[in-house]
């Protein structure tokens, strides 16, 4: 059982062997940096550079690497943090990404409602940084007694261990912050079965554990953390402080030490008492100006399900609307501040996709598209009145009336752009082949069927083809000659096949 060694969940054993094998007891923050560089480390040896390292320790986010760099800097320094934004940003995906970069292993007493390490049963250095629990207390006290507890004096042979991994409830708590979270949803209240076998209600023993008890020893993530009444907020503010919690319903305090996470909207800031947000690191989590990561968004968002195709020059279209919006339109709206957030990005590739299905289309076309924005940007707006909903749903069609064609055409121009700086290498005559032939297969699908079958057939846009098919995986079930013929009349209708330098794939709409 080398301390080096992490033991397999369900590994079983007693303070003692972990006092002969000199595992060291480390405080969640403690662990989490150990763990952070421990993760950078093994990313530079894979050949990473710093950005690259730092960016792949959260694979469902995509931020600015300023954010990221500003994140870890906090984290390994020991702090908690409070992430705060517009809604839709992306603050609780990165929230989750840290819990599941979080350490899980932890060695812990059997049978401890709060987890306390076996080694604060019977280490007096130990025991002083992080003490027993009451119910530990009581459980290994001559008699019962907790006044009598001292770990100096305890046998540790009899102190049973067990190496767990960290869940929700066991050292893992959400808090989804409203006005009707009390202070015991965070401290616990009592259960009333062992209620019945102790007796006294003030007693540790009958008492169940909140949220923060629960968080012990690992991490607490809460969702917008301003929602929380006041009296909530200062029971959360003594466990940041000191590291315990002491519930109103008993006489004695408990371990509440872990690292929080928390979220915030821009409206509910003001909402957080200066005391509590003195204790958190705050980091503004925004909507990414760089094009290339909001399309790495729904990238990463549509990952999931490969089946749901829609054209890139769409897909790339649609999010180009939406970075329009955020740039024209207020954040701070709450009637249309979710209107350009992250998950309408998602949200317009997902209806673009199933209102193709529904009209019948094998692939996508540019007014599946313009439904798919309207579904999924009315979707967003915020329903306070009839009316003030039916205008915000004009406003919603009138912008996308303004802005999905010049979308279209600076999305068409980077695809064609692609092509012919790319597999054409700017020939002027091989482009003009390829169109030509695109033109004579684009509406014929028994002239498409026949070229499928002979290699030696219509060769520029069977190189079209190839590129297209290469960039776009799409289902096999649509044949790729259709696909290329496809994106062909969007580039017809859209790029006119022409390559300006300005076309360029971060270049704001």
């Amino acid at each position: 059982m080398a301390a080096s060694t992490a033991p397999v969940a369900g590994t079983h054993s007693t303070a003692a062997e972990l006092k002969a094998a000199r595992v060291t007891v480390a405080s969640p923050g403690e662990r989490f940096r150990a763990e952070i560089l421990r993760a950078l480390d093994a990313f530079r040896q894979k050949g990473l550079d710093r950005p690259e390292a730092v960016r792949a320790l959260f694979p469902r986010t995509v931020l600015p690497e300023s954010t990221y760099e500003d994140l870890i800097a906090a984290l390994v320094s020991g702090a908690h943090v409070l992430f705060f934004g517009p809604s839709g940003a992306g603050k609780t995906s990165l929230a989750k990404d840290l819990w599941s970069l979080f350490p899980k292993g932890v060695w812990t007493v059997d049978g401890c409602p709060v987890l306390d390490h076996p080694l604060s049963i019977v280490d007096p250095a130990v025991a002083a940084v992080y003490p027993a629990c009451p119910i530990c207390e009581r459980r290994f006290a001559p008699g019962g007694d907790a006044t009598r507890f001292d770990p100096a004096t305890v046998d540790p042979t009899r102190v049973p261990a067990s190496y767990v991994l960290l869940r929700e409830g066991y050292g893992y708590a959400r808090l989804q912050g409203s006005s009707e979270v009390f202070p015991d949803h965070l401290t616990g209240n009592i259960n009333l079965r062992k209620l019945e076998e102790v007796g006294d209600p003030m007693s540790p023993l009958v008492f169940e554990p909140g949220k923060l008890l629960q968080a012990n020893r690992g991490f607490l993530l809460v969702d917008e953390i301003g929602k929380l009444p006041l009296g909530t907020q200062n029971v959360l503010l003594q466990a940041l402080q000191e590291g315990t919690v002491t519930p109103s319903k008993s006489r004695e305090s408990f371990p509440g030490l872990f690292v929080a996470v928390c979220t915030s909207n821009l409206s509910d800031l003001d909402n957080i008492n200066d005391p509590l947000s003195d204790r958190l690191t705050s980091l503004h989590i925004g909507y990414n100006e760089r094009h290339a990561d909001n399309r790495r968004i729904v990238a990463l968002g549509r990952s999931d399900d490969p089946t749901e195709y829609v054209p890139e020059i769409l897909t790339d279209a649609g999010v180009r609307v939406i970075e329009a919006w955020r740039l024209r339109m207020s954040e701070d709206n709450p009637d249309i501040g979710e209107v350009g957030s992250n998950r309408t990005l998602l949200d317009v590739a997902a209806r673009t996709a199933a209102i193709s299905v529904l009209a019948g289309h094998a692939i996508p076309t540019s007014a599946d598209l313009k439904a798919g924005l309207v579904h999924a940007m009315r979707g967003r707006i915020r329903a306070r009145s009839g009316d003030s909903f039916r205008q915000n749903e004009k406003r919603v069609a009138d912008f996308i009336d303004q802005y999905l064609e010049p979308s279209l055409k600076r999305s068409a121009g980077v695809y064609w752009c692609r092509f012919y700086r790319g597999p054409l290498r700017e020939s002027a005559s091989d482009a003009q082949a390829m169109i030509g032939e695109g033109r004579r297969l684009r509406d014929d699908a028994e002239l498409r069927a026949k070229a499928t079958g002979d290699a030696s057939l219509f060769p520029q846009f069977r190189s079209f083809v190839r590129f297209v098919t290469d960039r776009e995986k799409p289902p096999t079930a649509v044949a790729p000659f259709d696909v290329g013929a496809n994106i062909f009349r969007l580039l017809e209708e859209y790029s006119l096949f022409t390559c300006k330098d300005e076309d360029d794939d971060d270049a704001p709409l």
